[in-house]
């Protein structure tokens, strides 16, 4: 196969990624090098949901060739309205596993690491520890706290969204600095535990949010100045609002940040 070299950046791309990439490599932000960063980059997903089938399918066809993906849950019908990584025929089967088959037709070149596990105590570090960008679509805050907490200690980079019925949220903790993390935004799990299946959600919404955190990891990995740690991005699709918060360390954080 032919190879282009780009001798001044080390590193190698074949015609075929060059011309599948391209419109994204003549970006200023992006070129071969960025597009480097982005095959190499290690991004473990946790939860198969709203938001992590746009995230992925955004991740897969950018050209990152490293990822993980977790969940342990099986496809339902009640799913399909806004996980658009499955359909009707997938209904009954493990997300992990229709994920990787939809993933791999996307890009041969794609480097799974499959979980069809809860995440647990007894693994996180087994299973985060590989990757160097860690991302939460979860539904539950007792994961979020468990998997914030995991990656406050061990200095990982933490990008996490939540959707519920028209609004979505949008955080990133790059914990190799001095940032809040998520429990000093919310200390305690509120009472009233909102999620989807309760309150209900406006598919696009999940689509808008899953594709701002494929966005920002990809910021993340090209280095992008305009970082979103320490902050956090509002939305709302019913007035078509984007609000940017700042996230302040919180002194009686159980994590002392």
């Amino acid at each position: 196969m032919v190879l282009l070299e780009l001798r001044w950046f080390t590193m190698s791309i074949t015609k075929k990624e060059f011309k599948r990439f391209e419109k994204q490599i003549i970006l200023k932000n992006v070129g071969l090098a960025g597009q480097k960063k982005i095959s190499t980059a290690k991004v473990l997903v946790i939860g198969l949901g709203g938001l992590g089938s746009p995230l992925l399918l955004y991740l897969a066809n950018s050209g990152l060739k490293n990822i993980g993906i977790i969940d342990h849950d099986k496809v339902e019908l009640s799913n399909l309205n806004r996980q658009i990584l499955f359909n009707d025929k997938d209904i009954g089967k493990y997300k992990v596993n229709q994920a990787k088959k939809v993933l791999t037709k996307i890009n041969k070149e794609i480097k799974l690491s499959v979980f069809k596990s809860k995440l647990t105590k007894n693994n996180i570090n087994q299973i985060i520890s590989k990757f160097d960008i860690v991302c939460d679509g979860t539904d539950n805050f007792k994961t979020r706290y468990f998997v914030n907490d995991y990656c406050l200690r061990n200095k990982k980079i933490l990008i996490t969204a939540a959707i519920n019925k028209l609004d979505g949220q949008l955080f990133k903790f790059d914990f190799k600095k001095k940032l809040p993390c998520f429990r000093c935004f919310m200390p305690e799990i509120p009472d009233n535990k909102n999620n989807c299946d309760t309150d209900g959600i406006l598919p696009s919404v999940a689509g808008i949010m899953g594709s701002l955190l494929a966005n920002e990891i990809l910021k993340t990995i090209l280095k992008s100045r305009n970082d979103l740690s320490g902050k956090m991005i509002i939305f709302n699709a019913d007035k078509l609002e984007f609000r940017k918060v700042k996230i302040s360390i919180n002194p009686n954080c159980v994590n002392k940040c």
